[in-house]
């Protein structure tokens, strides 16, 4: 590939400086520029709520120096894009100067959904997914506001909603669906969620709608109007019912776009040399069975990102996304999820272990083919090793052989092993199998080889 090439990379997210770096590893000449009016340097998204909370300041998310970026020749450029010129190769900006370009990395992200709701462009009603968010939700909480509504009931929501409990304001929580994320998490897993919600306090209404914002005289929120007709009195709202591919500025366009930029395995769209990954991205067709065709998850950005970078790099190379895997945060309580754990599953067909501490914050589920062979696993309150799972479901293990080395997922080795001789007895009570540990082999576990 030519050395004097200019590769542009628009949006300084995981996904696009993940492209970058890994391009620069292989190509010490080639010309790299990040674009991003969100931020000068990259940062640290999921760490906005704690400089909300006043944990950290803003600086403390860059996880590179400053000097990073001159040291590896990535050059950065801290503006809107307005429009492209894709037959000039040719970039504009907001601020009235442009950019040319080579080969172009489309990687703009999502922004929050909205659904049309009367009043949804209120003083007092945002999102949370940018910096600008951040900001935008420091000045709209900054006067004294008595009560918050969160409507949707995502990872953001729940996200939102404990950086205002932080801050003494109570919440209104509506969602539609009969427990909190019951579209994503199994039945029972759900209801965990949602009892961990009240437990702290937040005023979760499930089954529940907005049908409109309502304002003041002054432009600002005042209350909102469920779809049963109540009428919440309210300074705040949240609206984290999802996220949507940032890309307005490309539509009616001459690039390929549907609810996202439409690319193939390779990230190429339908015109030559410009490229899409990340939260933006729209594959023509899911890359697996169990992958949607848009994947807006920190870790799936970062895979797009090394993956177009060893393609930029005139490697040949098609997106593999191997073993699925997430992890989030429901207040103090973690959650991960390994392979396929639907929120419904044909019981003819699947078999589901599951066990839950008689405290309700700490439960473990793994689904298998009729075989017994592990599809995947939900963990709430403890963690476990990624590696681990991903050998085991890439390896059709059966699911006994994944309890009885439970204790090789171990993470916290002075916390997780009660959880874990717990858990083999109730897989052993409901499926058999020899996969309890010795009295002998736990006392080792827990003090030492030698004992």
């Amino acid at each position: 590939m030519s050395s004097n090439r200019h590769v542009v990379v628009i949006g300084n997210g995981i996904a696009g400086i993940t492209c970058a770096r890994q391009l620069r590893k292989l190509d010490g000449s080639v010309r790299i520029t990040v674009i991003s009016g969100e931020s000068k340097y990259f940062f640290s998204r999921t760490a906005l709520m704690y400089v909300f909370m006043g944990h950290m300041k803003f600086e403390h998310t860059q996880p590179y120096e400053n000097w990073f970026w001159e040291k590896n020749k990535i050059e950065l450029k801290e503006a809107w894009v307005k429009s492209i010129d894709f037959t000039g190769k040719n970039l504009s900006f907001q601020i009235g100067e442009s950019m040319p370009y080579d080969e172009l990395v489309i990687a703009t992200g999502s922004k929050p959904n909205k659904f049309g709701w009367p009043g949804e462009d209120l003083q007092g009603v945002q999102g949370l997914y940018s910096k600008q968010d951040l900001e935008l939700m420091e000045e709209n909480t900054k006067s004294r506001v008595q009560r918050a509504v969160i409507v949707g009931g995502g990872l953001i929501g729940i996200e939102m909603a404990e950086m205002l409990a932080y801050k003494k304001i109570p919440v209104t929580f509506l969602v539609r669906e009969e427990s909190f994320w019951n579209n994503i998490l199994p039945k029972e897993e759900s209801e965990l969620v949602s009892r961990h919600m009240r437990e702290h306090h937040i005023d979760l209404r499930l089954n529940e709608e907005l049908k409109e914002i309502i304002s003041d005289s002054r432009g600002k929120v005042k209350a909102i109007k469920t779809m049963s007709g109540e009428e919440i009195t309210c300074q705040f709202v949240g609206l984290t019912a999802g996220v949507t591919p940032s890309i307005d500025f490309l539509r009616n366009t001459e690039l390929e776009v549907k609810r996202g930029v439409k690319v193939d395995f390779g990230f190429q769209t339908n015109i030559p040399h410009v490229y899409a990954i990340g939260d933006c991205a729209e594959f023509h067709e899911a890359p697996a069975a169990d992958r949607r065709p848009v994947e807006q998850v920190w870790y799936t950005g970062r895979m797009h990102g090394e993956t177009l970078g060893y393609i930029l790099a005139g490697k040949e190379l098609s997106y593999k996304p191997g073993i699925w895997f997430n992890s989030a945060k429901f207040l103090d309580i973690e959650y991960q999820t390994y392979g396929t754990v639907p929120a419904k599953w044909d019981a003819d067909q699947i078999k589901s272990f599951y066990w839950e501490h008689f405290g309700g914050k700490i439960s473990f589920r793994m689904l298998m083919d009729l075989e017994g062979r592990i599809l995947g696993v939900n963990n709430f309150g403890f963690r476990l090793r990624h590696e681990f799972f991903d050998q085991a479901i890439r390896e059709k293990w059966a699911g006994e052989k994944v309890v009885s080395k439970l204790d090789k997922a171990n993470f916290d080795p002075e916390f997780f092993a009660p959880y874990y001789i717990e858990i083999q007895k109730a897989f052993k009570a409901q499926f058999g199998g020899d996969v309890t540990i010795s009295k002998k082999t736990f006392i080792q576990k827990l003090f030492g080889a030698s004992v």
